[in-house]
């Protein structure tokens, strides 16, 4: 080894500096802080619910299962979620429906079809308060009294056909439609058609659809605040929880309600990406 080598060396110059260590660094840094942001309050708010003080913050006094016991034992809480329950699926069911056949109707040229189509996904932009007033307005006018199951689940379905729509149309619009041609040939009806070709190969985007439109319903507040009567849903539950009192048991409500989207929205994608990989193979094929 040369003397001039080594001297390098002992400079500490052997080495040359990595050029994108400052961006690396940087990178790093919005990642976490990022994470940190997402998913932070989510920790916080799981670590809380297993907390044995009676408020709502830390110090943790000890871990323990009680606040759970108090929100499945609670009539109030269990009315508001099978409340929610039952309201997600009737408005999920009609939500699917409703998407799937304007799928349907979307495969052929109709007059204003363009129209239609933006009409449709109009509740999306509409800020949720928005769309809440002007829906109270709206029953208000029609002398419709507020309930869980009038106006309500006219608002959960508003909310969630938009999104419904967008899921369920890619799968049928991708759709080969010389399988159905095929079929018509060889003397099916429309009706078998659907029921044997059409329906297989789009059932995981249904079944998607569905646990999309479930989440959404499940977890609507803004416009159930204004239309909701005398029965109250979760997101309902919790928010009176919150203004009426800073109940301890609020982190482990919260805590199932994020189980139960957290759920729904997983499966919802698995669904969907079932249902992208059978229409590529049909297309394929």
């Amino acid at each position: 080894m040369s003397a001039q080598n080594i001297h390098r060396e002992s400079a500490g110059i052997g080495k040359p500096r990595n050029p994108y260590f400052a961006y690396h660094l940087l990178l790093l840094i919005y990642v976490v802080t990022i994470y940190l942001v997402l998913y932070g309050p989510l920790v916080m708010i799981a670590v809380l619910s297993f907390n044995t003080s009676e408020i709502v913050g830390f110090p943790i006094r000890g871990f323990s299962l009680h606040w759970y016991k108090v929100v499945f034992t609670s009539p109030a809480m269990l009315a508001s979620l099978v409340n929610s329950l039952m309201l997600g699926v009737v408005a999920a069911s009609i939500s699917t429906t409703l998407a799937l056949l304007f799928s349907l109707a979307f495969r052929h040229r109709f007059p204003g079809k363009e129209l239609v189509f933006n009409l449709i996904l109009v509740p999306i932009i509409i800020p949720g308060i928005i769309g809440g007033i002007a829906l109270l307005i709206f029953f208000g006018y029609l002398d419709i009294r507020s309930s869980l199951w009038t106006t309500v689940l006219a608002a959960h379905v508003n909310w969630a056909l938009p999104f419904a729509f967008l899921t369920l149309y890619p799968r049928l619009h991708g759709f080969d439609q010389t399988l159905e041609e095929a079929a018509m040939d060889l003397g099916a009806s429309i009706w078998q058609i659907f029921i044997h070709i059409v329906l297989p190969l789009v059932r995981p985007g249904i079944v998607a659809t569905f646990l999309f439109s479930f989440t959404l319903s499940f977890d609507e507040f803004i416009r159930t605040v204004f239309l909701t009567g005398f029965d109250r849903t979760v997101p309902i539950q919790l928010w009176s929880m919150i203004v009426d009192e800073n109940a301890p048991e609020l982190p482990a409500m919260a805590v199932v309600i994020i189980v139960i989207s957290g759920v729904s929205a997983f499966l919802g994608f698995t669904f969907s990406n079932r249902a992208a990989r059978r229409t590529s193979a049909a297309a394929a094929e």
